[in-house]
């Protein structure tokens, strides 16, 4: 017997969606149902289902997924409340611009039996969402009837903001294209996530043979063609570049697409620009490239006062106003971007000549096609001048970066985070087959994150992300879920390693993302730096009152800090949830020794690893 629940398989696969995180409910009757069908049948399912005992988990999984693999998981939640539990996850997504597709089922909207899949369950009537069109029921003649008062808010309403693309799932004559036009959207710049749902009725309703194999053609459902500058655009950007004196590039996340990387590269090489980045979340430029200049999360931006010329690429805050950030008042700006406007921000402005809404990789083949064309002596002179300018800037920043890797806690016992990176990059260099070189990076400690992307330095694009987004806790099960993506991308990464903060490990429910790792044997290095608290509140606040009441006082007064009597075992928690092996390191001298351990530990066991490190108290 097939239903509805099969169709929506069945499309799901056909449209290479490879796997679905689920967290199931008395929804998905007809999903379980027709899984075990399919495994009866062949021996295995058409996607491979990952059961994740948390929502959060679930989306920040599918959320690495499609980072590593640049396609779309499936994930499946359990009505309203699934929906909810989701939680900041869905922001990542958005702000991300990360590829899912959401599922959740809703209460039934019949209570007598009428239908298969009627309420039978108490909890039903708690769960009631409703639709705000009665369901398309062709076989039932007054369809009205089963219209029903709402008992809760509106249930798509709960992440509707978020969305690229909201619909309900009415019949399953039609689930295939509604499926379809989600993920077309979902593919189309700027990425993001859809949600679908559906009564339970609608799920279970019946398909027959016919419906099950309909096959839509997916050349005739194509993401959205990348934007491309228009020739006045290319022309204006270009006279700019080769006229300045000091242009620069300030981007973030061209590496969303890997192929914009060396195109960025290319373009500084040639024309002598300095590149730096802002908050990204992915790599867009090789650490190791002779022009590039450092990343920034806030703070006063270095360079940006002298350049008459700046390209932001693809980066959501180029530069943070408050600090006296600003271009020279005769500086050309041009912002190219998938929605230079930021339309989905509530404010966000940059004085600029030229906004372009392009594709970074066309954008950039454009720039250089007619870079290439341009050739002058004074334009040869022109960028050798700034060829020294950059070697200078370069040699400062890298030996700036060198002197910190030397440098201790106040103690002279604890380390420093860039001492603690030197020495995880160099074990990670030394122990990995490929010197380093393939090995996935998965960010999120917060106050932190600018000092991993300068001191671990990543050059591969695609081998460093972060969410995207501002909801913390995402690195758990994205490592989880970027682990699947490798396989299926077929990326033979040596190693995934995890670096994040105490505070954001605990958001990030561990327990259930140590599970799913034990059981789909996904493993990672996971690094916690444990300041004994939240710094970034503490930064938030002095920032804002740098000589008030809580300006002298300790973490624990403000309520930030945890305290060394209360430190969990961050560890133990994935020893006890996934049989992970732990270390806690309060030494900087036996950092290295750890690392060691723990890397063979992932590589060769197959198992995951937590080094705890101890660091300075906030």
């Amino acid at each position: 017997m097939y239903t509805t629940a099969s169709v929506f398989f069945r499309t799901l696969a056909n449209a290479g969606i490879t796997h679905a995180f689920v967290n199931w409910g008395s929804d998905h009757c007809a999903f379980l149902e027709d899984l075990h069908r399919q495994y009866v049948e062949t021996g295995k399912t058409v996607v491979d289902i990952i059961t994740c005992p948390s929502e959060y988990v679930a989306l920040s999984a599918a959320h690495g997924y499609a980072q590593v693999t640049g396609k779309p998981a499936a994930v499946i939640v359990h009505v309203d409340v699934g929906t909810q539990a989701m939680a900041g996850a869905v922001h990542n997504a958005d702000r991300g611009q990360v590829p899912v597709l959401i599922f959740a089922g809703s209460a039934p909207f019949t209570a007598n039996g009428e239908l298969r899949g009627s309420k039978n369950e108490f909890q039903m009537w708690l769960q009631g969402s409703y639709s705000c069109t009665p369901p398309l029921l062709p076989f039932v003649r007054d369809a009205d009837m089963y219209t029903v008062t709402p008992d809760v808010p509106d249930q798509p309403a709960i992440v509707r903001q978020y969305m690229r693309y909201v619909a309900q799932i009415q019949s399953g004559k039609n689930v295939d294209k509604v499926i379809m036009r989600a993920l077309q959207i979902a593919s189309s710049q700027p990425k993001g996530p859809v949600y679908l749902w559906a009564a339970r009725e609608i799920i279970d309703q019946d398909a027959d043979e016919f419906a099950m194999n309909v096959t839509l053609p997916l050349s005739k459902w194509p993401s959205v063609d990348a934007g491309a500058l228009t020739p006045h655009a290319v022309k204006t950007i270009v006279a700019a570049l080769t006229n300045a004196e000091y242009p620069l590039i300030v981007t973030a996340n061209p590496g969303r697409n890997p192929a914009a990387v060396p195109l960025l590269a290319a373009l500084s090489n040639i024309l002598a620009i300095g590149v730096i980045s802002c908050a990204p979340s992915s790599v867009a430029i090789p650490a190791d490239h002779p022009h590039f200049l450092g990343h920034f999360f806030g703070g006063k931006l270095p360079y940006l006062p002298d350049a008459d010329v700046v390209i932001a690429l693809d980066v959501d805050v180029p530069w943070v106003d408050v600090f006296d950030n600003a271009p020279r008042s005769d500086a050309k700006v041009f912002i190219l971007d998938n929605d230079p406007l930021k339309r989905n921000f509530g404010w966000s402005h940059v004085h600029a000549d030229m906004l372009c809404t392009a594709d970074a990789e066309t954008a950039l083949s454009q720039l250089l096609e007619a870079v290439r064309a341009t050739d002058s002596q004074t334009f040869r002179v022109k960028v050798e001048a700034r060829k020294r300018s950059l070697d200078e800037s370069r040699s400062t920043y890298r030996t700036q970066l060198a002197h910190a890797e030397t440098l201790l806690a106040a103690d002279g016992i604890l380390p420093s985070v860039p001492f603690l990176l030197g020495i995880l990059r160099s074990v990670v260099a030394v122990q990995t087959p490929s010197g380093g070189e393939k090995v996935l990076w998965l960010n999120e400690a917060a106050s932190a994150s600018g000092l991993i992307w300068n001191h671990i330095a990543p050059n591969a694009p695609g081998c460093m992300f972060m969410s995207g987004g501002t909801s913390l806790g995402w690195v758990l099960g994205a490592s989880v879920g970027a682990s699947l993506g490798a396989r299926v991308a077929k990326k033979s990464y040596d190693l995934v390693v995890s670096l994040t903060g105490d505070g954001n490990y605990l958001f990030g429910a561990p327990t259930s993302t140590y599970w799913v790792a034990r059981r789909y044997e996904t493993p990672f290095l996971m690094i916690v730096l444990n300041n004994r608290g939240w710094f970034s509140p503490k930064y938030s606040m002095r920032a804002v009152y740098p000589d008030g009441h809580g300006s002298t006082a300790t973490g624990e007064q403000l309520s930030v800090g945890f305290g060394k009597e209360h430190n969990p075992d961050y560890g133990g928690i994935a020893v006890a949830a996934g049989g992970a092996w732990s270390r806690q390191v309060a030494r900087a001298d036996e950092l290295q020794s750890v690392f060691e351990e723990a890397v063979k530990v992932v590589m060769q066991q197959r198992r995951c690893a937590v080094v705890e490190c101890i660091i300075e108290s906030i």
